[in-house]
This record gives C-alpha cells, structure tokens and sequence, in this order.
C-alpha cells in the first residue's frame, strides 16, 4: 500500500489554508446592489419604516406602492399590518402610527399620517450690564446666551427672536372622515371577564384597522389604548376592563362619536349567580 508523500499532504493544507485566507479576509464576498425582496426580515422592516416616513411627508402613495412592491411581500398591507402590531407592542407607536397610516391609505380610505407643526424657534440675545470702578477705562460686554440664565445681580435686557419657518410646497395628507359608531351591544356572558368592554374600528371597506389610538375616561381618571394588539382576536380589536358602578366615556383619537354613559351591567347566570356584563363597540368610517 502506497501512502502519500508527505510534501504532497503539505502543500495541499497549504494551498487550502491560503485559500481560505484569501476568500474571508483579503478578499470577501460583498453584496452590492442587491433587490430589498433579497434583505433580511429586520432590514425589510426598516426598509417599510423608512417608506413610511417618506409618504408622510410627501403623500406620494404611487411612489410608496412602488417602492414596497419591490420587496416582494405576498400582501403589502398585511405585513404593514403585522409590523405595525409588533412596535406597537414594543413601544414605538409614532412609527407604528406611519406604518398603519400607509396600510390604510392603501386599502383605500384616504388616511394618512399628519406630521406635526414645526416648533418655533426661538434665540435670546442678552446684553448684561456689567458694573464699571471709576479708576479703570470705560469698557463694554457683549454676549450672546441661546436658553441660559442670568444671575439674579446683572440686570438684563433680552430680545426674543423668532424664526418663522419658510412655507413649502410639501403636500400635506388628511386623516379623512371621523369614526362613526355603527354598533353599541350590552353582553353578559359568563366566560367573559367582568367589566370587559370590546371595541372593534373597521374603515370605509369593513377591514379591521390595527393602530388605531382609543382614548377613555371616567370619574377618576383616564387612560388610552390601541387596536391590533391582540391580533388573535382581529387587527381592528382592543378591549378594556370596567370597574362595576364607574361611568366611562369612549372616543377614537383620530375622530369618532362618542360613546357615553358605559356602566357595567349587572346580569345573572341560569343558576342565579350574579356577575357583571361588559359592552361591544363597533366604530366604522363612513365611506
């Protein structure tokens, strides 16, 4: 039996050895101009933010359909949809806001997000007098200050300026019509926690809508939620636990009826067991 010599076994490791070298180090792979369908899930997500952000400040939705088509999503609105739940669920609800906003207006109902106002600026221009002794030269301070604090002993005199921003010919989406609330159903059902209020926000077309921010108030106090994230139960479902003999007051954020006077019912189970019942809201925009 032959056996391989051992400068051949050598040169061989050496030659694979210097190979690898070559290809990880001195020169590796690169990716350059690939298409966004090729991108990672967390890369495709960023890519549907940036987007987002785009239409929200043009209202450009031919452009935004164009851009998302490029990444190959078998339903564009429904993986809108789904990334908007998943920030909301982890707190970043302006750009969830964006995200939804853009799945509505394609699905049709003319909703968009609406930048805020651009805050007005403001510079402070302090000219402190500062006390001269009479044996030295007459001399003079100027300083500029933007947002500081004088001492209390140096009087001054400020001049607010405000710069106003130049009006651009940025196109500026509307949200579209308020809510409307098509539905108001009592319901006392046993397997149901106590309390339980449910709401459900359809658009013109009767889709669920994920996102959507609910704002209620009673007596005590006040709180606000969102819909979708509870995706099991529907994109456009949110719900909200009453406590019993509390009066509540529920509207949309973005525009809604208002649907007052919730009190918890009190309702019996076919054995006599009391409990309390809940409510269903079903809010819709008009088309």
């Amino acid at each position: 039996m032959k056996r391989i010599p051992f400068g051949i076994l050598l040169a061989l490791l050496a030659g694979l050895g210097l190979g690898l070298v070559y290809s990880w180090v001195i020169s590796p792979l690169r990716v350059v101009d690939s298409i966004p369908s090729a991108l990672r899930a967390d890369f495709k997500d960023e890519y549907r933010s940036a987007i987002a952000g785009a239409y929200a400040a043009t209202g450009n939705l031919e452009r935004a359909k164009a851009r998302l088509s490029l990444l190959s999503d078998p339903d564009s609105i429904d993986a809108l949809n789904a990334q908007a739940q998943r920030m909301l669920a982890s707190g970043e609800f302006q750009q969830a806001d964006q995200i939804a906003f853009l799945a509505s207006a394609l699905q049709g109902n003319g909703s968009a997000f609406v930048p805020p106002p651009t805050p007005t600026a403001q510079v402070a221009i302090t000219q402190p007098v500062i006390p001269i002794p009479s044996s030295s030269p007459i001399a003079s301070s100027t300083t500029l200050e933007v947002f500081t604090s004088t001492p209390e002993f140096i009087p001054t005199q400020s001049i607010i300026i405000e710069a106003t921003p130049r009006p651009t010919q940025t196109v500026i989406p509307t949200i579209g019509a308020p809510y409307k609330l098509i539905a108001q159903e009592s319901i006392c059902d046993s397997n149901l926690p106590d309390g339980l209020l449910q709401i459900l926000v359809l658009n013109a077309s009767r889709r669920q809508m994920p996102g959507i921010e609910i704002k209620i108030a009673w007596d005590e106090g006040e709180d606000k939620f969102f819909t979708g994230l509870k995706p099991e139960l529907g994109n456009g479902y949110a719900d909200f636990l009453m406590t019993p003999n509390f009066s509540y007051t529920v509207q949309l954020a973005r525009g809604s009826d208002v649907a007052s006077g919730l009190t918890a019912p009190a309702c019996q189970t076919s054995n006599g067991d009391s409990f309390f019942g809940g409510f269903k809201l079903t809010f819709q925009q008009p088309k």
